[in-house]
Parts: structure tokens; sequence; C-alpha cells
């Protein structure tokens, strides 16, 4: 619980609460005033009313900025959310009107996202809600908890894995994957397979392969599915985005194992062509998490599934999604 040194809570102006929210986040008495409606002289007031109310200094001035005390840390994440479940609690459904909303998101995913989600989110977005942001931001793979419970983003994009019981988790679709290679590709033309065909297995092993992997690691399921036949491909690339592996395809003999859906949706564009595989693969399910304190969120949740509409046509037929 968020510890305030007062004895009297009746005596204290919760609207102060929103202030110091502000300065925590911002660490200026000008940009807190303007995220909240208030004059900057009207927020250096408020902080002093904080200062005598909480037995703190709160933020000491450091150049141009506010640097918050210790125990003013210690109130930030608590803070955060006792505000958040008041919103919830005071912005029923029915009185969430899209059209003039002026929330702010951030989303985290692949540029995957960036080309299946978001062109199609902004023209949605400027019709429907003008006033909502998002911001697209790169997946950290190994703490998308930590950014959701640090408030660092909203909804994250990702295959399902085990996560903290905090966290809620919305299937969107099955995703399988196919091989890309430039037009004419040399190798493949020269075995005879043609587009949209199984690549040999020999000759998918001994091509040049072009792995994504954000982190820069040089296995991926595709080599866990060669390991369960006994096989391995020799990686020659690593790349932090699929356009990046698209565009080393394009210009290269080398190949790679995308999305089937970003495969289709850019293959005119970039000059590639898909092939099936010759191992059987796993197809990941991918979805969206959130923090279970934003479930009942008007705003998160009119986000949340107007994203889950975008991306059921995505969805392979089999298997089907599962329920939640």
């Amino acid at each position: 619980m968020l510890a305030i040194r007062f004895m009297n809570l009746r005596a204290f102006d919760l609207n102060l609460l929103r202030v110091l929210d502000a300065l925590l986040k911002d660490r200026s008495t000008t940009l807190a005033g303007q995220h909240i409606g208030l004059s900057q002289p009207a927020v250096s007031a408020a902080l002093s009313r904080l200062r005598r109310a909480l037995g703190d200094p709160l933020f000491v001035r450091q150049g141009q900025k506010l640097e918050p005390t210790v125990y003013a840390l210690s109130l930030e994440m608590p803070l955060k959310r006792i505000l958040d479940e008041l919103e919830a609690l005071l912005s029923g459904p029915a009185n969430f009107d899209p059209s003039v909303a002026e929330d702010i998101f951030k989303i985290s995913g692949s540029d995957f996202f960036s080309t299946m989600l978001m062109p199609q989110l902004a023209d949605r977005l400027a019709r429907e809600a003008p006033g909502i942001r998002v911001q697209m931001v790169d997946l950290v793979p190994d703490n998308y908890v930590g950014t959701l419970e640090s408030y660092d983003i909203d909804l994250a994009l990702i295959p399902q894995l085990e996560h903290p019981e905090w966290i809620e988790f919305k299937p969107l679709f099955y995703s399988s994957f196919a091989m890309i290679a430039r037009k004419s590709h040399s190798r493949l033309k020269q075995a005879g397979v043609k587009p949209g065909e199984t690549v040999p297995i020999d000759l998918f092993c001994d091509l040049g392969h072009v792995l994504f992997s954000p982190e820069g690691k040089l296995t991926a399921m595709g080599d866990a599915a060669l390991a369960a036949v006994g096989r391995t491909r020799r990686v020659v690339m690593t790349m932090p985005t699929f356009a990046g592996v698209c565009s080393a395809v394009m210009q290269s003999d080398n190949v790679a194992l995308v999305p089937r859906q970003y495969a289709i949706a850019e293959a005119d564009r970039l000059g590639i062509e898909i092939y099936e595989l010759p191992m059987p693969m796993v197809r990941p399910l991918i979805g969206m998490i959130w923090h279970r304190r934003a479930t009942n969120s008007p705003a998160h949740k009119w986000l949340r599934g107007v994203i889950a509409e975008m991306m059921m046509p995505l969805n392979e037929n089999e298997p089907p999604l599962p329920r939640v």
C-alpha cells in the first residue's frame, strides 16, 4: 500500500496525488503541468503542499531536472497502481468514447507487426480515435515482463510463453514458417525447385541461412525442428528485424525462414519467392499480453479489441485458437 506520511486522510487533497504522479513521470513542474492541465506555478504550489503533508522534500533540483528522493521513488509504483485502479473504477465501459479519448499506448513487438498491424491500425485510429496515440517500440525478448511491470509498455505482441500470474494473454493467431529466397535463385533454379514446392532437405541444409534474432542468437525454432530429424543448417548471418532478413535475402543467394503471413504480404514488393520446408515445424501461437491491472481499463480494452479484430484474418485454420 502507498505509505503516505500523514495522520488525517480526510484533510489531504487527493488531487495532489495526480500532481505527484506527473512529477515522478516528467521530473519537471512545467511538463507535469502540461500533462495534467495545470500551470507551472500551480504545480509548484501543489508540490509545496505535498512536501508539507508527506514530511519529505520529494524532489531536489539537479540542473533542469527534479530528482526524486528515495521516499518519492518508493511511492512511484504503488501510486501508479492506485490511480489505475481508480480510473478503471470510475470509468465504466459505457463512458468510454474513442472519438474523444486522448490516451497514449506503447506496444512492444517485432517489426512483423510494423508491417502487419500498424498501417491499418493507423487508419482505424485516424477515423475512430484521432486523439489516441500509439507508440510501437522494439520488443525486448528477455525483459517483456519487466517492461510491463514498470509501465514502460502497455501491450506486448509475442509467442505464447510461460509468464507470471499477473499477466493476461489473449491468443491472436497461429503462424507457420516458410522459406524465402530471391527470384531466380541460382541453386534452387539449378535443382529444379519451383516457388511453392518443398526444398529437398540436403539442399535446404547446405544453403546459407539468414536468421531473425534480436539477441543475435545463432539457433532458433528452425534449428530445433531440424535437430528432431537429425539435421543441421548453415546460419551465416543474424538480423534483428524481419525487414533486415528480407533485405539480406534479396541481395544474395542466402535464404531465410520467416512467418508465412509476412512472406505472403511482402513477396511482390520485395521480389522474393516462397518455398515449403522439408521438415515439420511447430506453429507458434502469437498473442498479446498485458498487466492485469489494465484489464478493465476502458481505453485499454477498446484497443485490445481493435488489435484482435485486425489480427484475426492472419490465423491459419488449424489448430483452432484456444479459448481464454
